[in-house]
């Protein structure tokens, strides 16, 4: 089952996109490179049936759309849904620490970050610079050192018996980044403007104002298990879903050039906090789009009961260690085929009629695509997506859905091969959908 160019791809869309700002940048090469238009929000659009268009907001938040050749409101849209957020540690606006002849950088949590798993990787730098150029006008870069440049070193067991038995972190205290020793000339800012100049030589940044920058694991992504089985990664929480998403809507238009329906991928950042933001699934970019794509309000009504938007997020595979912690009914198996997601406190977003579409969907290919649920045990609070957030502020029909993933939050998860082929083969079935019950 396993379609190794597949496979081969999302690692690199993962190992380019140690930021939200750099899966933006890696999306938008991906979609240029197959023959969509940039679009600008500030510009008037012109747009034209048949052809795609993607565009981005805060450099963090992406919409790639095909405009399908029937109107909006007698076909609806075909929208999937991720994110391009990850759980990270990111520096704070004056991070240095001086102690001890060591220089360390202070940082947020940022989101649900599972901590202990951070002490002791090989931690690189990426993220936004916003600064001046030689004329003093206002510029911004990404900027990504891509080797090892700082640790979070753990405590000796010799210096903490009862480390083993129970380990909790003080994210003020113990999770601030060995960056190297102090020589008391290093400024962090001077380090940033260097990067940027090597990243970026043609801005001839010379001022530093701000910056967004999160640590991650230089170590890249890879196949394991005995039969290469399993996908080990940084990220995966919500980049896996992020690469399904558009890589699904590029291989649909490929098959069918001037399709009836409009099809939509949508990826915003800050999930993992909420999604309260101009980039976030609380923000208006969506119903802006919709806005644009649709004119009146009747005709815009039409459209969104015409609806329906995958929520692609990933979900909790049962542990074979910790069995007990899943539903006895609802254990999804990595590699087992897409989880369906309930929760009857929407959290998740699905109802009994979009996840039936969906399964109805899975079954109209000419092979059926292996279904799974999942509902979080009643005694536990589950996770949130972008789906209930999408399915309020816009009106449209979702469901929300996923990919059975061990550690998700950590610093490394682990998916499954298969999983991945049965997703993208989802999702180009239901972008393919003329129409939808």
């Amino acid at each position: 089952m396993k379609n190794i160019d597949q496979v081969q791809d999302l690692l690199a869309f993962v190992h380019n996109s140690p930021t939200p700002f750099h899966a933006v940048k890696t999306t938008a090469s991906l979609l240029l490179d197959n023959g969509f238009e940039q679009l600008d929000e500030k510009d008037a659009w012109k747009l034209e049936a048949g052809k795609k268009y993607f565009y981005s907001r805060a450099d963090s938040s992406l919409i790639a759309f095909v405009k399908g050749r029937d109107d909006v409101a007698k076909t609806g849209l075909r929208l999937v849904g991720a994110h391009t957020d990850s759980p990270c540690l990111k520096v704070k606006p004056n991070p240095e620490i001086r102690r001890k002849n060591y220089l360390l950088l202070g940082v947020e949590i940022y989101g649900g970050v599972l901590l202990n798993p951070w002490f002791d990787r090989d931690l690189s730098l990426a993220g936004k610079v916003n600064g001046l150029d030689s004329s003093g006008n206002f510029c911004s870069a990404l900027i990504d050192f891509r080797r090892a440049i700082a640790s979070v070193p753990s405590l000796a067991i010799h210096l903490d018996r009862t480390a083993n038995k129970d380990k909790t972190v003080n994210p003020q205290k113990e999770m601030n980044v060995l960056l190297g020793i102090d020589d008391e000339t290093l400024s962090f800012k001077e380090l940033i403007l260097k990067q940027v100049d090597e990243d970026r030589p043609d801005l001839h940044m010379t001022e530093v104002l701000d910056f967004n920058l999160s640590f991650y694991d230089t170590q890249a992504p890879q196949l394991i298990g005995v039969n290469n089985e399993f996908i080990a990664s940084a990220r995966l929480d919500n980049l896996l879903s992020s690469y399904a998403g558009v890589a699904a809507l590029i291989e649909s238009v490929s098959v069918d050039l001037a399709p009836s329906q409009t099809m939509v991928f949508i990826s915003n950042d800050h999930e993992e906090v909420g999604s309260r933001s101009e980039p976030g699934a609380q923000g208006t970019m969506l119903t802006d789009l919709i806005e644009r794509l649709v004119g009146d309000t009747e005709q815009r009504q039409q459209a969104l009961r015409r609806s329906l938007m995958l929520s692609v997020d990933n979900a909790h595979g049962i542990h074979p260690n910790y069995p007990e912690k899943h539903d006895d009914a609802h254990g999804p198996l990595i590699n087992a085929g897409p989880v369906i997601k309930f929760n009857a406190n929407q959290s998740y977003a699905t109802s009994s009629d979009t996840a039936g579409i969906l399964r109805m969907l899975a079954r109209s290919g000419e092979s059926d695509v292996p279904l799974q649920s999942f509902v979080v045990r009643a005694d536990m609070r589950c996770g949130s997506t972008i789906g209930p957030v999408t399915a309020s502020n816009a009106g449209i029909r979702t469901v929300d859905l996923g990919l059975a993933t061990f550690a998700m939050h950590s610093i490394r998860e682990l998916g499954g091969c298969d999983d991945l082929v049965h997703l993208l083969g989802l999702l180009k079935r239901f972008y393919m959908t003329p129409e939808l019950p």
